[in-house]
């Protein structure tokens, strides 16, 4: 069996996350309190009594779900003895890819929750609230070659991108909202069907490049190690291990697409994965690689009883 570790992006955030394993376990509740301690915020307390529309803020929900990311895997490791080094791939869906980057230690975990705080506030500031929009386009017909025919149709009006190939029938479109608007509307000629997404800013697309800027500048000063267990990137959908070139992938990650699809498919072929594991908030990336790779076995792992079933079945 070879075992790939996913890890959720933005979206997954719920107030409450977190708290069972807190709860249950000293490792989770140590991770909770560095990660306070990184940010200088009470960031464990937001997640466990909300308010939603605080802790849904980028700059809150994006080191929010890493942290809840890393208490599973400091619980795993520590608890049921199953560590990344054991691990074939890790991946994570935009924000996630730094949540497997702190999982394989390549990132500390106080340099990981600063980061992510900073990325969030700087993609925030990009585009001023009300410019931009993304739409989830879904239904059967919807397809890359769909997406990118309406994203084409938006870049007539505006700044428009494919932002996440998802899976089959699920591509999200990212630019100003005038131009996902006029993508909108191609996308419904073309058979597909479209869900404006309710986020405060239009991510992985050119109207991000000052958060790129932002985060090259911040991550040339951050110590970047090997992982333990190779990163598929978003941005390639294939391994990296190399330092130097992950930095350069995550910059560019911003505004490039996130090519999960690509990425699940590469793993469960050529990679050799035969079970996907995701940890941390929410199920999102279950569902997505079930669908992806039927093949395979996907698990998400958010609690305790996840978490002890999952280590007994190893």
């Amino acid at each position: 069996m070879s075992l790939a570790f996913l890890f959720p992006g933005q979206g997954s955030q719920a107030v409450g996350m977190g708290v069972e394993l807190a709860e249950t376990f000293t490792a989770a509740r140590e991770v909770f309190a560095a990660v306070d301690e990184a940010l200088g915020q009470n960031l464990f307390h937001l997640m466990k009594d909300g308010p939603e529309d605080e802790l849904t803020l980028t700059e809150n929900a994006q080191p929010a779900l890493m942290a809840v990311s890393m208490a599973v895997v400091r619980v795993l490791a520590q608890d049921f003895n199953v560590s990344v080094d054991g691990v074939a791939y890790v991946a994570g869906h935009s924000l996630g890819e730094y949540s497997a980057l702190a999982a394989a230690e390549a990132l500390s975990l106080a340099d990981t929750a600063r980061l992510l705080k900073l990325r969030g506030q700087a993609m925030q500031r990009a585009v001023p609230v009300g410019v931009g929009a993304m739409a989830s386009l879904i239904g059967p017909k919807v397809d890359v070659a769909l997406a990118e025919a309406a994203a084409a149709a938006g870049a007539l009006v505006g700044p428009c991108a494919v932002a996440n190939d998802n899976n089959q029938g699920n591509v999200v479109i990212s630019g100003t909202k005038e131009a996902v608007e006029a993508a909108i509307a191609k996308a419904k000629e073309l058979g597909g069907r479209a869900i404006l997404l309710n986020v405060s800013a239009p991510f992985h697309c050119p109207l991000m490049q000052p958060a790129a800027e932002a985060m090259a500048a911040a991550l040339s000063g951050t110590e970047v190690r090997e992982p333990l267990a190779a990163l598929v990137a978003n941005i390639t959908a294939r391994p990296v291990t190399d330092p130097d070139m992950i930095r350069q992938l995550l910059v560019e990650q911003v505004t490039g697409r996130v090519r999960w699809r690509e990425s699940i498919t590469w793993l469960a072929g050529e990679g050799g994965v035969t079970r996907f594991a995701e940890l941390g908030a929410g199920k999102v990336l279950t569902g997505m690689a079930k669908r992806i790779a039927p093949d395979a076995e996907a698990v998400a792992l958010n609690t305790s009883h996840d978490l002890e079933a999952f280590a007994q079945s190893l």
